[in-house]
């Protein structure tokens, strides 16, 4: 793989989205990868408030009343005050092909990790390599990625399945602070990950994992659509879920799809936690309604008329409806803002999805 001092990969294919309230004074640490890049800055809060960015980046800056005058009377499916605000990013502006988002909503710092060697990690540059190539969600490779250089398919591998599948996402981890939940973070207030595993493995059919959006990257013309991070924090009873919300949807469209999802590399340095407290009471209810809200889409079934993103992500707003809205009148809400979100989706990408060219691989 190229080093970031070559021509960066994709350059005209990828966007970076960053959800902020704050100055992104760290975007310097991050210059030698991201300069070259178009950055998506979705601000959220008070829009009247200046939020600086360092000279010499190419970027695009959306506050909530940008939001009001593109979407009009669907803005009301974005959320405000919490970082579920990023998926505005992906819809109007956005028409590249890759999206990254980076989490610097709050008190979160996301910055460069070094690998075992002491070398930067180009994290950019990981995530496009998971996405150019293809995943193995049908049959677990013990060897993890066999795809990377130095690795290959292990004895017993089927081999009409080692073409794979077209990779949607990338889900980077974190060195230092881990994505711990509140009631963890409080019993476990000085743990730190120091493990550098050199690993990327797709995540198997059929299994549904809690994706953390502060270091991620997805195909928007493969999965785009089914990346509603859903209504979370202000005016609504739960936060700190919204990419766990978007990760339990799109696992069970790229299933339905025959498309993958890989984890592991690239790291970023996590450095600085948000408040235990705090984000308990964001939390609670989420920790609570979980219990039921897993076993629903670990028993989601997609009818096989379903053939694109939309038409999949329409379906399982309507199983939302019908099977949580008893836990509470909530995911009646949330149901009824998912099928706003494609409605708006639509309209500002009337050319549709790839998914749709990916209909043969349906039910596979």
């Amino acid at each position: 793989m190229a080093s970031h001092k070559s021509t960066p990969l994709l350059k005209d294919e990828l966007d970076i989205v960053i959800p902020t309230i704050r100055n992104l004074d760290f975007l310097e640490m991050w210059r030698p990868f991201f300069e070259q890049y178009h950055l998506i800055i979705v601000q959220d809060g008070d829009p009247s408030k200046t939020i600086k960015v360092p000279e010499g980046f190419d970027y695009e800056l959306y506050n909530r009343n940008d939001i009001n005058r593109i979407l009009g009377p669907k803005a009301s499916c974005i959320s405000f005050k919490d970082s579920a605000c990023r998926c505005f990013g992906s819809t109007g502006d956005s028409k590249s092909e890759i999206i990254i988002t980076v989490h610097v909503v709050d008190s979160d710092g996301w910055m460069v990790a070094k690998n075992p060697s002491g070398e930067d990690i180009n994290a950019l540059e990981q995530h496009i390599h998971n996405l150019l190539s293809p995943s193995t969600p049908h049959f677990f490779n013990t060897l993890y990625d066999p795809y990377r250089d130095g690795a290959d398919f292990v004895r017993g591998y089927p081999f009409s399945l080692r073409e794979g599948v077209p990779t949607a996402v990338s889900h980077g981890l974190w060195l230092n602070i881990p994505d711990y939940d509140a009631p963890t973070q409080l019993v476990k207030p000085r743990e730190r990950n120091t493990r550098y595993v050199d690993a990327v493995l797709t995540i198997p059919k059929g299994t549904i994992f809690p994706m953390c959006g502060m270091n991620l990257a997805f195909n928007r013309d493969l999965i785009g659509a089914a990346m509603y991070f859903g209504l979370m924090g202000d005016g609504q009873p739960i936060g700190r879920y919204d990419d766990m919300w978007a990760g339990w949807c799109i696992k069970v469209i790229c299933d339905h799809l025959n498309l993958g999802v890989k984890t592991g590399l690239p790291y970023i340095w996590h450095s600085k936690a948000s408040n235990p407290f705090v984000n308990l009471k964001k939390e609670y209810k989420g920790i609570y309604w979980q219990e039921e809200i897993i076993p629903f889409f670990q028993s989601v079934k997609l009818p096989k008329e379903c053939k694109t993103v939309q038409e999949c992500y329409t379906e399982l707003a309507k199983l939302v409806k019908g099977k949580l809205s008893s836990i509470d009148p909530y995911f009646t809400k949330l149901a009824d803002a998912m099928v706003t979100w494609i409605e708006a989706w639509d309209e500002l990408n009337p050319s549709g999805d790839a998914s749709a060219k990916l209909a043969n691989g349906v039910g596979k």
